[in-house]
């Protein structure tokens, strides 16, 4: 971590930046190499230019940030005392109290914390440097990587484990708790978002909620699931069809594929983000299907499973060797079910690659 916390501090030096008080798990992950869930309690990274940074944490993970290797100052506080008070007395015995310019995320920091945050300081300038993380965050390093393709092959388990456990009657829930429970076993301790299984008519809805569904001949089943693993994330969506299939459903499928191989085929250095949306999106329109695909075509993939960039047409930005995303669109009509395919990708010297394997072919579950 120590290559990350010396490029952001040399970015606060460049910006002319005092101090930066980073608040998310997300980032205070990224930069110190430690995730925790302080649920309403402070969590935070104070950054510098020229000084060594500070962590502020619940004084019960004192130990545990230590355990990761971080080797600067901790101030760890008990639930009884006010870390603002800490924060300010440690920052005056070190020395930093000629601060003028500080860095927030601004997205991040809540309206109260941020009055007791500048309360620390004395005619402060805010500066957002949420967005210079995100940039940092982008491109994968080595590590990263490998950590995703595990987290990946993790994902693609998940979908194996499902379309095992379908069978006639069984209900979405019951479908969801055969997954999750077989990927605990493998050492899954949280799922990056809540899973989702549907059945039938429920695939029509792009954000359904599992219930008692049963399955049933001629259904479609969708599932879209991923894992957290190592403090990353996976997100795999594939759909099936359950011993049998109308013509109009496997017209809607082969167009989703067709949608999803034409933003795969330019996803490369070079390219523009918007134009991975635009070009799924131009193949289901003019299938006459535009109006039933009504999301973007995926979202940057990382610590988080939806961060930085936005995959939609309006995004003018580039696509870099490292950035990981994913590309998943989407047909839903309830009247015959919806189908949605979603693949992890991440950007490669000449192109890409497909973390997520699972096939993408067409399969009914007899």
């Amino acid at each position: 971590m120590e290559h990350r916390l010396n490029q952001f501090a040399d970015y606060l030096k460049e910006n002319s930046v005092d101090a930066a008080f980073i608040n998310s798990t997300e980032n205070f992950f990224y930069l110190t190499g430690f995730h925790t869930d302080p649920h309403e309690r402070l969590l935070g990274l104070l950054v510098f230019p020229e000084d060594d940074p500070i962590a502020v944490l619940p004084g019960m993970e004192k130990g545990q940030i230590r355990d990761t290797g971080w080797k600067y100052d901790v101030l760890g506080y008990a639930d009884h005392e006010n870390p603002w008070d800490m924060m300010k007395e440690l920052m005056n015995q070190k020395g930093l109290t000629d601060i003028h310019t500080v860095g927030i995320e601004k997205q991040v920091l809540s309206y109260g914390r941020s009055e007791s945050f500048f309360g620390l300081f004395e005619n402060i300038e805010i500066k957002d440097v949420e967005g210079q993380l995100n940039e940092m965050r982008v491109v994968k390093d080595s590590e990263e990587i490998s950590i995703m393709r595990e987290a990946a092959e993790l994902a693609d388990f998940g979908v194996k484990v499902g379309t095992e456990a379908l069978q006639e009657g069984v209900t979405e829930m019951e479908v969801l708790a055969a997954i999750e429970y077989e990927l605990k076993k493998k050492g899954v301790a949280e799922m990056s978002f809540s899973t989702m299984v549907l059945f039938g008519e429920k695939s029509g809805q792009p954000h359904g909620n599992p219930g008692d569904r049963q399955l049933k001949a001629g259904d479609f089943v969708l599932f879209d699931l991923g894992v957290v693993w190592k403090g990353y994330t996976s997100d795999i969506t594939r759909t099936f069809a359950y011993r049998s299939i109308s013509d109009e459903q496997q017209e809607i499928y082969e167009k989703v594929r067709e949608a999803l191989e034409a933003s795969l085929a330019i996803s490369k250095p070079g390219t523009r983000i918007g134009d991975l949306d635009q070009t799924a999106r131009d193949v289901i329109t003019e299938a006459g299907y535009g109006d039933k695909f009504p999301h973007r075509i995926g979202h940057g993939l990382g610590i988080n499973v939806h961060e930085f960039p936005s995959m939609s047409h309006l995004n003018d930005g580039i696509l870099k060797e490292g950035m990981t995303y994913t590309i998943e669109p989407g047909i839903y009509d309830p009247a015959v079910g919806g189908v949605r395919l979603e693949d992890d990708v991440l950007i490669t010297e000449n192109g890409y690659e497909t973390l997520t394997k699972t096939p993408k072919e067409l399969r009914i579950i007899e």
